[in-house]
């Protein structure tokens, strides 16, 4: 039975099958050769088509000069309000060819299946969902899955919206948004529903990839669906973001942040592959670095929890308490807490001060655990384990890594190579934990 792709990339929908193209809900007219000529960029997103590559594949019978890319190019660009000097959807590679280097989404749908275009609001919905999910942030995630979830009730065989649900899950469990358990499972399971509606599917394949690796820790069935989003689209962003990780995970620290400054090409705009670059600058230690890309998301967006974090972290792990203290301060106020609740802020970073300069990142450790309330929830092993590892209460620290060890908590994904794990890592028990988890040191 025939095919046909349908491409997503900006506002923007190309349906090849039936040459169309539109942006909202207005068609954009091109000439045939124009059509040609984009489709064949889109089929190769992110690469480079040469000049004599697109002169065989959209001219294969005629004899026709180089110059006639240009005019194309040309009216391309005019479609997409693109400059050339910026090239927001199309580079031109000097005495080479093109590269599209926009995100690109692709589907493939079967005419007889979809004999009716599928309404405009669906791919709006499905583009609003996705560009939320490419701010990594804490707060637009909900959103997220509401964009998603309608997509789903307008057309529920729409494998793409199932596959970005998926993906907006997963981030939800690695951001605690909501009980982790529930989020990767909600996630595998539409992963696996997109992936049955159209199996190349580049964003079902990245959302059964990240389950894979940063809940299940099945490492090699990870690799698997990662690289094979990456054949199917080798400019998605979320799984060269997915794949960076995927190789932090197990030593390959390098090749980690070369995928994650692949997505920073792809998509330079996007406030999570700038969170995900200082993840990978933080797994390297290079701690400056991490601070200049979390400074990058929190110029945007001041409220990034995640960068926030990052930030805070480096702090610490730098000795800059007056830093660290500070950057708690921020986020109390920035968070719009009550005058009361925010003098206990510096109340505490007072006594916090103290407990460091008495006893180091020790007695900050001991006085940060004091205060964990003993009924506390959700990460708090995880926490614990840091804590008791910073003071030096290394049986503490492996009762609590345990317990996060059984619950498969995400925030363990990255323990054979994130620094706040240093403090384990010359017991032997450590070595243990990595084996139950088939890691290896590094």
């Amino acid at each position: 039975m025939a095919t046909s792709d349908v491409f997503h990339f900006g506002e923007f929908t190309l349906e090849a099958g039936e040459r169309r193209l539109t942006q909202g809900r207005n068609v954009i007219r091109l000439s045939p050769k124009a059509h040609d000529v984009l489709v064949l960029l889109l089929h190769h997103a992110g690469s480079l088509v040469t000049k004599d590559e697109l002169l065989s594949q959209v001219w294969p019978d005629t004899s026709v000069e180089e110059g006639i890319l240009t005019v194309h190019i040309a009216a391309l660009r005019k479609a997409f309000g693109d400059d050339k000097r910026s090239s927001g959807y199309i580079e031109t590679v000097s005495r080479s060819g093109y590269r599209f280097v926009a995100p690109v989404t692709r589907e493939h749908v079967t005419p007889a299946l979809h004999a009716q275009p599928r309404p405009v609001e669906i791919y709006e919905l499905v583009g609003r969902g996705r560009a939320r999910v490419l701010s990594g942030s804490y707060f637009e995630l909900a959103d997220a899955v509401v964009s998603f979830q309608g997509a789903i009730e307008l057309d529920s065989s729409y494998a793409a919206a199932h596959a970005g649900l998926a993906l907006a899950r997963c981030l939800q469990g690695c951001l605690r948004v909501v009980p982790y358990e529930e989020a990767f499972a909600e996630a595998k399971s539409s992963a696996l529903r997109a992936l049955a509606m159209d199996s190349e599917c580049a964003d079902a394949q990245t959302a059964l990839g990240t389950v894979l690796f940063v809940s299940e820790w099945d490492w090699t069935a990870a690799e698997r669906s990662l690289r094979r989003a990456l054949e199917i689209n080798p400019s998605h962003t979320e799984a060269l973001l997915a794949y960076g990780g995927l190789m932090d995970a197990l030593g390959r620290l390098e090749e980690g942040l070369r995928f994650r400054e692949q997505a920073l090409a792809r998509n330079p705009e996007s406030w999570l592959v700038f969170a995900e670059i200082a993840n990978s600058c933080w797994n390297q230690r290079r701690y400056d670095d991490a601070i200049r890309w979390a400074n990058r998301v929190l110029e945007i967006d001041p409220r990034h929890l995640l960068a926030g974090e990052f930030r805070a972290s480096v702090y610490l792990m730098q000795g800059d308490v007056e830093q660290f203290l500070a950057e708690n301060v921020r986020r109390a106020e920035l968070f719009g807490v009550a005058a009361p609740a925010l003098h206990q802020v510096i109340r505490t970073n007072a006594d916090m001060k103290q407990a460091y300069s008495a006893g180091g990142h020790a007695g900050l450790a001991r006085f940060m655990l004091a205060r964990i309330p003993p009924d506390a929830r959700g990460a708090i092993d995880l926490q614990r384990a840091v804590l008791h590892g910073a003071a030096g209460e290394l049986d503490a620290a492996f009762t609590h890594l345990d317990r996060a060890l059984d619950l498969h908590d995400p925030g363990l994904a990255y323990l054979a190579v994130a620094p706040q794990w240093d403090s384990l890592r010359n017991d032997a028990r450590f070595i243990e934990r990595l084996k139950r988890m088939n890691l290896r040191p590094v």
